[in-house]
């Protein structure tokens, strides 16, 4: 009896023992899987992807994003100074330093690219990347390093340039109704018959005589091949590519030069007018409209601080005294 008691306890410790051994093994199994899941230096930008998984298309090759972004994360970012080194060498046509400071911007290009994603049913995440690299490399070319602003701040104009071109061009499909199809197809016909026969352009009164329609009807269908007209066509002989959208203005975008001349004024600015007092800071923002755009009078200034217009006169002469003889604003020079 003891015997068998004895053959049992033996069996329950070792079935206790290989439980054991079995836990220790899963834990060691997910610690293991848990380090695996945190990012190993330099892979910052891949932990923002998952979350833009619903966002990409379907037909997006996802290991292939992850592989871009974790071999551009291998390129440190820049200090101005090296942009700077690296934009004069690039002045003497140095190519290894324009492909230098074009890999270090290659992570700007993802994070602006990363905005537009779901903009359009055509262009994938990395079409948006490639575009926006596009806009990159010309923002090299054209870069100013004498200007004092920061490549990046310059740079972002001409990769959002490039990326809102794709978006449009993808947007500017003339979306034909159905049954204009067959008249338009009969226009075009009739149109390069009557050309041949009468040795000139025919007038819209013609070809609705020919095919029997009303002449508005020809009109319509005129103006919908007029705007077919694509706005990528290209323009001059030059060896440059210029399309016919080069030449039209936009009228809310500034250009890069002066974004970001604008861009480093403010920062410049920041930093004189927190040298300030509180009191003199607000007496200029409401005087010269820093905050809101509009400019107040010494007497509402006055109202407002609970003194008169004379006492706001001077506190204003003794802030700008102060702004005139800092050493930074000396760099403001070329920027007002």
């Amino acid at each position: 009896m003891e015997k068998k008691k004895k053959n049992k306890i033996k069996k329950i410790k070792k079935k206790i023992t290989k439980k054991k051994k079995e836990g220790k093994k899963k834990r060691k199994e997910k610690k293991r899987e848990e380090k695996e899941k945190k990012p190993q230096k330099g892979e910052k930008e891949l932990l923002v992807l998952p979350k833009l998984d619903h966002l990409i298309h379907k037909g997006e090759n996802f290991d292939l994003i992850q592989t871009y972004l974790k071999e551009i994360a291998k390129t440190p970012v820049l200090t101005h100074e090296e942009e700077v080194v690296l934009a004069k060498r690039i002045e003497k046509g140095d190519e290894k330093a324009k492909k230098k400071l074009w890999q270090a911007n290659l992570r700007l290009v993802v994070s602006i690219a990363k905005k537009y994603i779901g903009k359009s049913r055509t262009l994938t995440f990395l079409d948006l990347i490639q575009e926006g690299n596009v806009g990159l490399y010309r923002a090299i070319e054209k870069f100013d390093w004498r200007r004092g602003y920061k490549f990046s701040t310059y740079a972002t104009w001409w990769i959002r340039q490039a990326i809102t071109r794709a978006l449009a061009s993808q947007g500017r499909v003339i979306r034909i109704p159905v049954h204009m199809v067959e008249l338009l197809t009969k226009y075009n016909e009739v149109k390069k018959r009557l050309a041949q026969e009468l040795g000139r352009e025919p007038l819209n009164e013609e070809i609705a005589q020919e095919m029997k329609v009303e002449v508005e009807q020809v009109n319509r269908l005129s103006e919908i091949v007029h705007e077919a007209v694509s706005l990528e066509t290209p323009v001059g002989d030059s060896d440059e590519e210029s399309i016919l959208l080069d030449f039209i203005k936009d009228e809310k975008t500034p250009l890069p030069s002066i974004e970001a001349a604008r861009n480093l004024l403010k920062e410049r600015l920041k930093e004189v007018l927190s040298e300030l007092t509180p009191r003199e800071k607000k007496i200029l923002s409401m005087r010269f409209g820093l905050e809101d755009g509009v400019s107040h009078t010494l007497e509402e200034v006055g109202k407002e601080f609970g003194v008169t217009r004379e006492r706001i006169r001077q506190i204003e002469l003794r802030a700008l005294e102060k702004i005139r003889q800092h050493e930074k604003i000396k760099k403001l020079k070329g920027y007002y």
